[in-house]
């Protein structure tokens, strides 16, 4: 038998609709907040995230799928969202649409990770992006989107921790002083540390290692070396979130773990177990180096997998499966094609009918309408035709009264 492959899972009836119930409250959330779902290519060039994600970046340099294709061009899976979307946003000229424009996707994402509970190889990503505005106001209103999202869920017990990078100016100076704390332990770092040093020293914030992370605690902080302009934009973000009544903590240790950002960065803690539920921040160069004029954008991501994993750890309520409005017993082939004609026109009216297609018997028929929980049941036979009329019962309570066959919709 052939098996799935590692690091990939099947999504089975009974757990789907869960999937579909965290889906619906974010399309719902986002709508409400002005993004329209977008829709991007699993596949794209490798060069895309190279230059989108990070070349430093562990994602780029240890987790993504890259294969040549039959044409010999380097191509890889996508392993995020944003760079795709952002791709797509220039190749089809929406800078000329009205600023911001506001995206949303879900889509399966690719990353070659060991696998464990949350991580997988083959995982879901919900995600929006922000493009067109450098205003603090927009990094706001995201926070308070994702604040209203996460809360939608049933999801209460979480910290907003929040820091600013800065820009590439501020940014620079905050590099140098970074490599000259970590210069006289340099040969101590891991050997994928010792390559960021001179290319990105911040992603070495970002590093697992527990060694590393133990001589990067009293490491210098970002926002003591903002610029003026991005300490004002940081303080304003700040503020804002205090006079409505959003609340958070500054954390310097935020970097993210993907080249793009800038200026504000933003996680969402679990108080649960401590890891971060959501994250994102403003990446105001991304759009000018894949190939754009220089625009301002921001947005987060999400894995579906850490929502729901998080939502079951802490006992959230999911609704409850639907089930059948209405199961028909029919007796004879007569009877049956009637409760066909039947069935068609009650689920042409939105409803959820089960009728037998497996030539069942009638006992066996009320069998099957108990077991997948069918809230009626009426029975049609010779007597019904020529009556036309139904025994309608009440499974849950037992109770059965007789109706006109038009009267079903109705009653049901």
């Amino acid at each position: 038998m052939i098996q799935r492959l590692k690091g990939t899972y099947d999504v089975l009836p009974g757990e789907i609709e869960k999937w579909q119930y965290v889906e619906g409250k974010a399309k719902e959330v986002f709508e409400n907040f002005g993004y329209k779902e977008i829709r991007t290519p699993v596949i794209e060039a490798t060069e895309l995230f190279q230059r989108g994600v990070g070349d430093t970046t562990d994602v780029v340099e240890k987790e993504m799928y890259v294969f040549d294709d039959k044409g010999g061009r380097s191509v890889a899976l996508r392993p995020e969202g944003t760079a795709g979307v952002i791709r797509a946003y220039l190749e089809n000229g929406m800078s000329s649409l009205p600023s911001p424009q506001k995206l949303f996707y879900r889509i399966p994402v690719y990353r070659y990770e060991n696998v464990q509970k949350g991580r997988q190889r083959e995982f879901n990503q919900i995600g929006c992006e922000m493009i067109g505005t450098g205003s603090y106001k927009a990094d706001v209103e995201l926070i308070i989107m994702l604040d209203q999202f996460v809360k939608k869920l049933g999801i209460t017990e979480y910290e907003i921790h929040l820091n600013s990078i800065g820009c590439k100016e501020c940014r620079a100076k905050y590099r140098d002083a970074l490599r000259e704390f970590i210069k006289p332990n340099l040969d101590k770092y891991c050997d994928t540390c010792k390559g960021r040093y001179d290319r990105n020293p911040m992603r070495i914030l970002d590093c697992k290692v527990e060694a590393d992370k133990e001589m990067n605690q009293n490491a210098p902080v970002i926002t003591d070396y903002l610029c003026d302009e991005c300490k004002e934009n940081f303080e304003k973000i700040q503020n804002e979130l205090k006079e409505l009544g959003i609340d958070f903590q500054v954390d310097s240790g935020i970097v993210r773990g993907l080249d793009y950002y800038t200026r504000t960065v933003f996680e969402f803690i679990s108080k649960t177990d401590g890891l971060t539920i959501l994250g994102g921040g403003r990446y105001d160069g991304l759009v000018e180096e894949l190939g754009g004029p220089s625009t301002p954008a921001l947005g987060f991501g999400v894995g579906e997998e850490r929502i729901l994993n998080l939502m079951k750890d802490t006992n959230v309520e999911f609704p409850a499966e639907r089930t059948p409005d209405l199961s028909i017993v029919a007796i004879g082939e007569k009877a049956d094609t009637e409760a066909t004609k039947i069935a068609a026109k009650l689920r042409e009216n939105g409803k959820f009918i089960e009728k037998d297609v497996m030539d069942r018997g009638v006992n066996a028929q009320f069998k099957y309408a108990n077991k997948i929980g069918a809230k009626y049941v009426v029975t049609i036979g010779d007597d019904e035709l020529a009556s036309g009329k139904v025994q309608l019962k009440n499974m849950e309570s037992g109770e059965t009264e007789e109706i006109s066959i038009s009267e079903i919709g109705d009653k049901i």
